[in-house]
């Protein structure tokens, strides 16, 4: 031992100064426990990729085995990941579900074994931390009452001032007694340090260790310094940012917990490891604010996706081919929205509770269209049933006209009907179209030689078109006004041909008689009489119905012509013709009349014509 009157002796508080110094990066702190998770702990772990459910119970039975060895992220991590595989399959199920025909709201998913293993294990998991946690908060109290005992004994200690020399080897073994005893309650740590320190200031103060003593303390304590800063400065290079700061709270904790060294280079050595501390610190710093810039932009994109699937037009999908389309769509933001990572903590399950909300409104929506696409499907299949009976009902009918007609607005009132079930669609249109084929093939053997009178008419109406072609210009007018007059008669008398030369026929014979009325000047209402029961006549093929038509529209227009000669008359007295302008407005008007009753003349004489065509049919 020195002299304790030596003059160069440490000044009061050396140690208290650094701890001061090195409490400006870090506050007391204790190694961290399952017990005490931090706030970067609570962060999602980035647990292995492509695992199955199996895999993941595998590895959570092997952590069971040794959950003091475990991280509790890695565990949080493991059990992501079989809850991500888990709800795919149910996402996948109830999908199929919904496309086969089922009401979301119905769904019901069946138990999962390995997920009751997997919270059987996560049950020992839970029970092992927490006797884990329970074991380690009772060490702390032990390690309490170990650090008030010592603080004790360095009370004791300074009782005896004059011993201090003879003391100094207990007071050393109660600092390194101090600094093997770590984790205590977090509670007391702050105060217990500060009493520690005090005593151990007061020790030195009686102490009066002598320079040489001094200066090897202060040696020894300079070398455990700077392996302290040269560890500090190695993390800088490791590649984990957060292993890095924990391991820079332990090697903070070592520094305070080292003696004071000589005074010159106190603000060196610490200046040193402070600067080291900032590398770490900010690296830490960094990585949080880039992790939380990405789950910003996975927010932004998540939400992005929600848009898109809250903005669809339902008022657009109207059919199977859109809906199939859209669903299409939306299986595809559901997986991009898987490649997508974590949003926010605090926004990361409101915004998936967003997205399943809209995706589980377009599948419910689905739902329904299909259930309600289904009803009105069964609706046209007994429409169509009904209009199969009424066609087989009438297969076998003799009265060929009238049936064929009755048929034919059966075949439109079937394009009126909507679609049925494709299972259904074939038997039932081969079921209608049968029966409509069996009657007209009865029909057509019925009236083959009603075809073979309609071919003679053809030729019939041709010749009259050759004798009409044979009229010269040199023929006298009267003379060729009245073979005109004769062949339109004959050709009118001629019965029907065949359908597909109707048109072709027709076209020739009214083309060849307005040259002739043209050539020979025969009047406009003979030439429209004329050409109107050329019409008729062709009309008459579609049956009474389609002349009884043709009548109420001439009759309407014969109805409006009348209503409007009479107008006429009547404002005829209103004009005064003494003025010039007068005079013209009565001119035209005189001249609109005079062509309202030709035209009324000639309405009258057509709708004669279509009367003596509905006797002749009846």
């Amino acid at each position: 031992m020195t002299d304790t009157h030596d003059t160069n002796l440490p000044e009061k508080a050396v140690e208290l100064e650094e701890e001061k110094k090195a409490a400006e990066v870090s506050e007391p702190v204790q190694t961290e426990t399952p017990a005490e998770e931090t706030a970067v702990e609570n962060k999602p772990a980035e647990a292995p990729q492509r695992l199955t459910k199996e895999e993941v119970i595998n590895k959570l039975k092997n952590i069971s085995e040794h959950v003091e060895d475990v991280a509790r992220t890695e565990i949080e991590g493991l059990k992501q990941i079989f809850y991500k595989l888990h709800n795919a399959e149910l996402e996948a199920a109830k999908r199929k579900y919904v496309e086969e025909g089922g009401a979301a709201e119905d769904f019901t998913p069946q138990p999962d074994p390995q997920e009751e293993e997997m919270k059987r294990i996560m049950s020992v998991i839970k029970e092992k931390r927490s006797e884990q946690a329970a074991e380690l908060e009772k060490q702390k109290e032990m390690n309490l009452q170990v650090k008030l005992s010592i603080i004790e004994e360095l009370k004791d200690l300074l009782e005896s001032p004059e011993d201090a020399n003879k003391n100094y080897a207990e007071f050393k073994r109660l600092q390194q007694q101090w600094n093997e005893v770590k984790l205590i309650p977090q509670a007391n740590v702050n105060e217990l340090w500060k009493n520690y320190q005090l005593y151990v200031e007061k020790f030195y103060d009686l102490l009066k260790l002598n320079n040489e003593f001094r200066e090897y303390d202060f040696k020894k304590n300079l070398e455990i310094k700077t392996h302290l800063c040269e560890a500090a400065e190695k993390l800088a290079e490791e590649p984990d940012a957060v292993s890095a700061f924990y391991q820079l709270q332990k090697l903070h904790q070592d520094f305070r917990d080292t003696g004071p060294v000589a005074k010159e280079l106190r603000d060196e050595i610490w200046a040193r490891f402070k600067a080291a501390s900032t590398v770490v610190n900010r690296r830490h710093q960094q990585h949080f604010d880039a992790l939380k810039e990405a789950e910003q932009k996975n927010l932004d994109q998540k939400t992005v996706i929600c848009e898109i699937v809250e903005g669809i037009d339902y008022s657009q999908l109207t059919n199977f081919t859109a809906w199939e389309n859209k669903t299409q769509e939306v299986i595809a933001l559901q997986n991009k929205w898987k490649t997508i990572g974590y949003a926010p903590q605090k926004m990361n399950v409101k915004i998936f509770e967003r997205f399943r909300t809209a995706c589980d409104e377009f599948f419910r929506k689905k739902s329904e269209f299909f259930k309600a696409t289904k009803e009105r499907m069964n609706e046209n299949l007994e429409k169509k049933r009904a209009l199969c009976e009424k066609a087989e009902a009438l297969k076998e009918s003799t009265d060929w006209k009238t049936t064929a007609e009755t048929l034919a607005k059966l075949q439109k009132e079937w394009k009126t009907i909507g679609p049925v079930a494709k299972k259904h669609s074939d038997a039932i249109w081969k079921r209608f179209i049968g029966a409509c084929d069996y009657f007209f093939e009865q029909k057509n053997k019925a009236t083959a030689s009603q075809r073979t009178v309609e071919q003679e008419n053809l030729e019939k109406k041709r010749a009259v078109i050759e004798k009409l072609t044979a009229i010269g210009e040199d023929m006298d007018t009267d003379k060729a006004v009245q073979s005109v007059r004769d062949l339109m008669k004959e050709w009118n008398n001629i019965g029907f041909v065949p359908f597909k030369d109707k048109d072709k026929i027709y076209k020739q014979y009214h083309t060849l008689v307005d040259k002739l009325f043209e050539r020979f000047n025969i009047s406009a209402s003979n030439k429209k009489l004329t050409s109107f029961k050329s019409a008729i006549s062709s009309m008459q093929e579609g049956g009474t119905q389609t002349l009884y038509r043709e009548r109420e529209r001439l009759s309407r227009a014969y109805e409006n012509m009348k209503s409007e000669l009479q107008t006429y008359e009547n404002n005829l007295g209103f004009l005064n013709a003494s003025s010039k302008k007068g005079n013209s407005l009565l001119n035209e008007i005189n001249r609109k009349i005079e062509k309202l009753k030709a035209d009324i003349e000639l309405a009258k004489e057509k709708l004669k014509v279509i009367d003596e065509s509905i006797q002749s049919q009846g």
